[in-house]
Order: C-alpha cells, then sequence, then structure tokens
C-alpha cells in the first residue's frame, strides 16, 4: 500500500447513521453528506426573541418563499409565468405600500398632535394651573418621538470615514458601478472592522453613504466585492419602503413608544400599578408595530432580491452566489479576528508580531477566509437552510437568496475588478485599514 492510499484510507471513516464513507474534517466539521449526519453539531445558547422579533422571522421565512417562486431568475431570463407573477407582486406591493403610508401617516400625526396640544396648553392656558406643565410634557414626548435625520458617523479610532478626495480610486469605481447600476454614487465610505456592508442617507439633504466592515470586505475575492457594491447600489436603485423618511421615522417612533413603555421590574405598588396601565397601550403599539411590519417586510424582501440580481448583472452571478457563501462564515470570520486580538494582547505570535500585531491582519483574515474548503460551504448551505439564517430579519433566508442566484445559466459580468485595479483601490484603503487594524488589536 502506498502512502497516498494510506492517508486515504485513515482520512475516512464510516458513517454512523447510514454507512457511507465519511471524510474527516480536520479543523473543520466531520459530516455525512449522504444523510447529514453531525451536518450541525453545534448547541446553540441563544436568547428567546421577543414577540416582534418571532413575527419577522417568520415572515421573513414565508415571504421569502414565496417571493422567489414569484421573481424571474437573475441570469436565466424570465421564468415561465414570471410576467404575470411579478404584475400580481408589484400589485400586492403598491396596495401594502400604500397601507404603509397611510400608517405612518398616522403615527406621525400623532406626534403632530402631542406638539399642537402641547402648544396650546402651554400658551393658550398659561397661568391655569398645572395645564402648562402638561403642555411642557406634551412638547417634550413629541420632540423625543420625532422623526430623525441620521448622521454621518465621525471619523474615530474604530471607523475611518472616507471622502473622495481620500480615496480617488476608490470612489472611481464607487461611481462606476452606481452608473451601471443606474443610480448616483456617494458622498462619503464609512469603513470598520464588521462583518457586514450597507447603504444609508444622512442629514436634511439624504446624502448618500456607503458602510464598508472590513471583516465581510476582506473576506471576499475582487469580483465577489463588485458583487457586494452592486448589491448595495442596488438598494439605491429599486428603493425600500422600510429605509424612506416617512415609513422609516414611523418605526423609529413606535420603537421609541415600546421602549417607553416597556414593563419595568416592579417591586412596589406602585410600580405594578405603572406596569398595568401602560399594558394597553404597548399592546397597542406592538399591534401597530406587527401591522406594518405586514405591510412592508414582504417589499424590503423583494428589494433584496433585486439588489441580488442587480449584484448578479454587474459582476456576474458566479460573484454573486460566491457573495451568499461568504456570508455563511460570519462567525468564522469574527473568530478569527477575536483571535487576533487576544495573540496581540497576550504576545502570542512570532517576533515579527510582537512589534506591530496590527501589520497584515487583514492578509491574514483573507487568508483563513480562502483557506475555507468546498465541503464547509456546503455543509453551512445545508446548515443555513435549516436554521434559516439570514443576514437580520428584513432580509430573505440565505439559502433561498444563493438558491437563486445559482439556478440556470450564469451570466457575465458588466464589471471586472482585474488585479492591478484592485490593487489600487487596496492602495487607497490601506491607511485606513492600518487604524481599523491599530483599534482591533487593542480591544
Amino acid at each position: 500500500m502506498t502512502e497516498t492510499a494510506h492517508a486515504a484510507r485513515t482520512a475516512e471513516r464510516d458513517c454512523p447513521e447510514c454507512g457511507e464513507p465519511v471524510a474527516e474534517g480536520g479543523q473543520y466539521v466531520t459530516w455525512c453528506t449522504a444523510c447529514d449526519w453531525n451536518v450541525d453539531p453545534e448547541v446553540r445558547d441563544e436568547e428567546s426573541p421577543g414577540r416582534i422579533e418571532r413575527v419577522r422571522r417568520r415572515l421573513a421565512q414565508q415571504y421569502g418563499e414565496q417571493l422567489l417562486a414569484d421573481l424571474a431568475d437573475p441570469a436565466a431570463g424570465a421564468e415561465p409565468g414570471a410576467a404575470a407573477d411579478g404584475a400580481r407582486t408589484g400589485a400586492r406591493r403598491g396596495v401594502a405600500g400604500w397601507f404603509a403610508a397611510a400608517l405612518a401617516v398616522t403615527v406621525h400625526g400623532v406626534t403632530v398632535a402631542l406638539l399642537a396640544g402641547g402648544l396650546w396648553l402651554l400658551v393658550g392656558c398659561w397661568g391655569r394651573g398645572a395645564l402648562p406643565v402638561l403642555g411642557g410634557f406634551l412638547i417634550a414626548l413629541a420632540v423625543v418621538l420625532r422623526p430623525r435625520f441620521s448622521r454621518l458617523p465621525k471619523d474615530e479610532g474604530h471607523r475611518t470615514v472616507l471622502r473622495p478626495a481620500d480615496a480617488p480610486r476608490l470612489f472611481a469605481l464607487l461611481d462606476e458601478v452606481a452608473g451601471t447600476v443606474g443610480t448616483a454614487g456617494v458622498r462619503a465610505v464609512v469603513i470598520d472592522a464588521e462583518f457586514n456592508a450597507s447603504v444609508s442617507t444622512y442629514g436634511i439633504r439624504r446624502h448618500r453613504v456607503l458602510h464598508i466592515g472590513l471583516g465581510l470586505w476582506e473576506a471576499l475575492s475582487p469580483q465577489e466585492r463588485i458583487a457586494l457594491l452592486g448589491h448595495e447600489f442596488g438598494h439605491y436603485a429599486h428603493g425600500d419602503t422600510r429605509h424612506s423618511l416617512l415609513v422609516g421615522g414611523a418605526f423609529q417612533s413606535l420603537g421609541t413608544w415600546r421602549y417607553t413603555l416597556a414593563p419595568a421590574p416592579a417591586h412596589t405598588l406602585v410600580e405594578h400599578f405603572a406596569n398595568l396601565a401602560t399594558a394597553l397601550p404597548r399592546l397597542l403599539v406592538d399591534g401597530l408595530l406587527v401591522l406594518l411590519e405586514h405591510l412592508t417586510l414582504r417589499q424590503s424582501q423583494r428589494a433584496e432580491y433585486l439588489a441580488d440580481s442587480t449584484a448578479a448583472r454587474t459582476a456576474g452571478a458566479e460573484a454573486a452566489a460566491g457573495l451568499m457563501d461568504r456570508l455563511l462564515i460570519g462567525e468564522s470570520v469574527a473568530g478569527a479576528l477575536r483571535r487576533e486580538s487576544v495573540a496581540a494582547r497576550t504576545r502570542i505570535g512570532g517576533a515579527a508580531r510582537r512589534e506591530d500585531p496590527a501589520e497584515g491582519l487583514w492578509e491574514r483574515l483573507a487568508a483563513h477566509a480562502a483557506s475555507v474548503p468546498e465541503r464547509e460551504y456546503e455543509r453551512l448551505r445545508r446548515v443555513a437552510e435549516r436554521r434559516g439564517h439570514q443576514v437580520d430579519s428584513t432580509h430573505p433566508p440565505t439559502h433561498l437568496r444563493h438558491r437563486r442566484l445559482t439556478r440556470g445559466t450564469p451570466g457575465g459580468a458588466l464589471i471586472v475588478l482585474d488585479a492591478a485595479r484592485a490593487a489600487e483601490v487596496d492602495a487607497d484603503l490601506a491607511e485606513a485599514k492600518r487604524g481599523v487594524a491599530r483599534e482591533l488589536v487593542r480591544r
């Protein structure tokens, strides 16, 4: 027997469930592809989600499956019946959108009524006992519940804010992706260590900002980064009711109401009475939140699917599907970053790393992500389907997004990020990456 054959034999064992040969996973989980034995051995110790979060998760799974059947494949073109299904989806989205807007106007109307009533009591009833005091309280309450404009995050140690002058080649790439998608670029880019990426707006004029978490960015190949950007700019192009000023502000106000009315630990009769008195308003607010979730979550998930389609057109279906796979290794990447932080604090590693533990951190993270074998990705895809993995409760389940991107004939890419241009973008990000890495290893 040759040494190679012996190694292959010792690297396998029989599945205790079905008897099929099972390859040893090494540092990864050993599992059976035939019967899914040990595919999800992790015992999760998670807090039980609240009532609103349970509704979100249930609706996310339900709507994700419905929309997967409704929408056309991004690479293969329209599926049979897709035109009719798309028309029905658009009709439902329109009706639900109008109801959501009406509910949002009602929520904001309460805030306006509180402000108007407070002003009337304060000014019109001045000198009439406690009425002006009540008016001041209502005005303060209206101020707390008002819709707020987001602010651009500050440039701090754990994050860096870049402007076009700071990273011209990065912003040139962003403008190219935005133009390909059919929308405008961003005013700023926020860089931090998170395993995440998103787009938002800030200020009264709602300037656009892109958030890039290096934990995710460095785990991606150059073409998968184009897919990520195509997806994020796709949100600007397709829109999302939940992120609008009207409906998003209503969610914000209802969340504030819910926080204010939340029951407090009761130790006295007065505290018990206060919790009892707020029970009915609290149920009303919860009902309004659930209703607004029903009215907007389907359209929000549709926007995610459309953004995935935009990613596939921009970077190619293969890169977009690869991005979905990378989303599944978020815990592994977070673990690698924690180990880097611990190693820096305890001086574990070679002499060079003791001198500057931040040096080469992102390269090591990229190597870690690249070392994950396909067998482990297949296991994570199956686990995601079992658990209903989502980026968050507003996203369709990840396995459904991956399935949609991989069925049909893969499409080509409108933008290809070659090695030379990828290096130029990395050079623009180099200083920001060093700063975030230094802060990360100090934690």
